[in-house]
């Protein structure tokens, strides 16, 4: 126990014992009020809707068939789609291709003087795809994106390079025969020629777009 030993010293500790008092207080007003809210809570249901009693019921067997798992319906677009933009590297396109002074191609439907004008830069270039130095996947892939993209645009007219094939084994233009394959296969192309020699020449193909 303090003791006090003037008039400052026990009015210090009667304060002290009020400060105490009142903090003790306090915590037990927080305290009360505390439990009456969970109180409040925990009677919220009943008190919202009434006393509530089980009805009584026959144990059943729930025999309702188990719903079908919905269907995927964008996956089954996103794969229809992949099938229908993949491009084969087996694709025969030689009876396709016109081979008179420089190659073409024509879609069915399509009249020699488009390839005419394709020629004579009728249209004019809206944009390239260079796929120099890309591997057989990595250049289909791009050239598929490529002719998507460019239709989108509403472009009609590209130029897709493909290289001479003199970086190749054998000098031989691989990629230049897959590209003519891959192109005739596109729904979007309507024709193709040889690009002029100050375009690319033998290395780069002039492409119509619907």
């Amino acid at each position: 126990m303090v003791k006090a030993r003037s008039l400052q010293d026990l009015a210090a500790i009667k304060a002290k014992l009020v400060a105490d008092a009142e903090q003790a207080a306090a915590l037990e007003a927080a305290k009360q009020e505390a439990l009456r809210r969970a109180n409040a809570e925990k009677n919220l249901f009943v008190r919202a809707v009434g006393v509530v009693t089980t009805l009584d019921h026959v144990p059943r067997v729930d025999l309702s068939p188990m719903p079908a798992p919905p269907l995927a319906q964008q996956q089954i677009l996103d794969d229809i789609n992949v099938l229908r933009e993949s491009l084969s590297d087996d694709f025969d396109v030689s009876t396709l291709l016109d081979t008179d002074d420089e190659l073409s191609y024509r879609s069915q439907g399509i009249g020699t003087d488009v390839t005419q004008k394709l020629r004579k830069g009728h249209w004019s270039l809206q944009g390239q795809i260079d796929l120099h130095g890309l591997r057989s996947d990595e250049a289909r892939e791009a050239l598929g994106q490529f002719i998507r993209d460019a239709s989108k645009r509403g472009w009609r007219c590209v130029r897709v390079v493909h290289g001479k094939g003199l970086g190749s084994p054998g000098k031989t233009p691989v990629l230049k025969s897959k590209v003519q394959r891959w192109l005739v296969q596109k729904t979007e192309v309507l024709a193709f020629v040889q690009a002029k020699g100050s375009e690319g020449g033998a290395g780069a193909l002039v492409v119509l777009l619907k």
